[in-house]
């Protein structure tokens, strides 16, 4: 498990796929709200005049030198769920997230969003 300290130091290092395709580069990580455990993380991709921040779930996923790997192809993630370079991502936005990547998406046990930024 990838603690949370230790990927903050990852801040814009590269992210890459199960094969080493450079995906784009780490922005932040959000944190399942019920266990304050990394959850999710977004990279940033794109032409510099139009770059996103896309989701990319972080089980499975290993630190290496300069590099995060995450277990889902390069495609996959491109094609995430994103946000612009500040936005935010809206509660009622949460479950798509989750649905892109075939996971089961629960909300907090009074309703309270599942993803919070860190």
């Amino acid at each position: 498990m990838i603690q949370i300290a230790d990927i903050r130091e990852w801040r814009e290092h590269a992210v890459v796929d199960q094969n080493g395709k450079k995906i784009g580069t780490l922005e932040s990580v959000y944190v399942d709200t019920a266990t304050d455990d990394p959850a999710f993380a977004t990279v940033m991709v794109g032409l510099p005049t139009r770059h996103r921040l896309v989701f990319v779930p972080l089980a499975g996923a290993t630190v290496g030198p300069g590099y995060v790997r995450v277990a889902h192809s390069k495609a996959l993630v491109k094609d995430a769920p994103w946000i612009g370079i500040d936005g935010v991502l809206p509660a009622e936005e949460e479950p798509s997230v989750f649905a892109h990547y075939r996971l089961d998406y629960v909300p907090g046990a009074g309703g309270e969003r599942r993803l919070a930024r860190r």
